[in-house]
């Protein structure tokens, strides 16, 4: 029963050959995926570049609000741990004289 449910879905897949290496592939669906487009991204410095990108339509500009070269997420920035109950220290402990 499970080999007739194999079978029964594979009859279902439209394929194609491939005229190089004449194997079977499947056919992508028409109709489904988003508009795949060039859309300039406009930094916070005012720089801008062009991306090909699926947001707004052919053309349109991407206004960033945080910069990569200055915010914290990819600078380091003023990293601070949250100990809640101690979690923290109890790892530091536990770990002091790793790797040392």
């Amino acid at each position: 029963s499970e080999l007739t449910h194999i079978r029964r879905a594979r009859e279902r897949v439209t394929f194609q050959r491939n005229p190089v290496t004449r194997q079977r592939l499947k056919t992508m669906k028409s109709d489904i995926h988003p508009d795949y487009h060039m859309i300039t991204v406009q930094m916070v410095d005012g720089s801008t570049y062009q991306t090909r990108s699926t947001y707004g339509k052919e053309g349109d500009t991407l206004v960033l609000d945080i910069d990569s070269k200055t915010h914290p997420a990819w600078t380091g920035g003023d990293a601070k741990l949250m100990d809640r109950g101690g979690r923290v220290s109890r790892f530091k402990d536990k770990f002091a004289g790793f790797g040392v």
